[in-house]
């Protein structure tokens, strides 16, 4: 792992531990960006060790074990690499960590929701009103005590808890899929029984939401039994 992120990315590596323990006695006394973290571990398991981290700090899981992915995301992980880790995908879920944490931390990205129409919201960012049309949103990812809304050119980042804003758009054109996400079915282009693709990104599905999704998406007479 070391070597993968010093390859594809110019982050700073403070530590590595073979236990959680060790990782927070390290972490009471420093700040911490971004963490690799294994799920299976001796003592304490990472899904474990993550619920108790702090707020501002990212989380990237990293295991052998697919059936560990949708948990992951119950905790706020920015990112969930599947063991043999491949580099373009570990630069690509480090690109998304950076992107987070400079949206989280540059206080003049973070926009306001003013109000809503049927087809529109007006959202206040440094001192201006834009004007977003519903249909050019992709998908709403929940981070931590924010919502970012992805359209085709731009992310915007409010101070909104997901089930609010999803509450403010409208039911017959965004979907919960998962705890973290909302998506635009019109935006869809492809899906499978854990995951959807919208253009370049891979949304996935929450096993609770599954069969709600393809019945609302599908209709009842298509609904994907295996």
């Amino acid at each position: 792992m070391e070597v993968l992120i010093q390859e594809v990315s110019n982050l700073t590596i403070l530590g590595k531990f073979a236990n959680a323990p060790a990782a927070q006695q390290f972490l009471s006394t420093t700040k911490v960006d971004l963490i690799f973290l294994d799920i299976e571990m001796p003592m304490v398991s990472g899904l474990e060790f993550a619920a108790q981290l702090p707020k501002n700090t990212l989380v990237i899981f990293t295991t052998a074990y697919p059936q560990y992915a949708l948990k992951s995301y119950d905790l706020d992980a920015i990112d969930y690499l599947l063991k043999p880790i491949d580099k373009s995908r570990l630069q690509k879920a480090i690109q998304k960590a950076e992107t987070y944490a400079k949206l989280l931390t540059d206080t003049a990205n973070t926009t306001t929701w003013e109000s809503n129409t049927e087809d529109f919201m007006i959202i206040k960012s440094d001192r201006r009103f834009y004007k977003i049309h519903f249909t050019d949103i992709l998908y709403v990812e929940g981070l931590k005590d924010y919502v970012v809304l992805y359209t085709g050119t731009q992310k915007l980042i409010t101070a909104m808890n997901l089930k609010t804003i999803h509450q403010k758009m409208p039911q017959d054109l965004f979907l919960r899929v998962s705890k973290s996400y909302v998506v635009n079915i019109k935006q869809i282009d492809a899906f499978d029984h854990h995951n959807l693709y919208l253009r370049d990104n891979e949304i996935p599905l929450g096993e609770v939401y599954k069969k709600d999704f393809f019945k609302a998406y599908l209709g009842d007479s298509l609904y994907p039994d295996t």
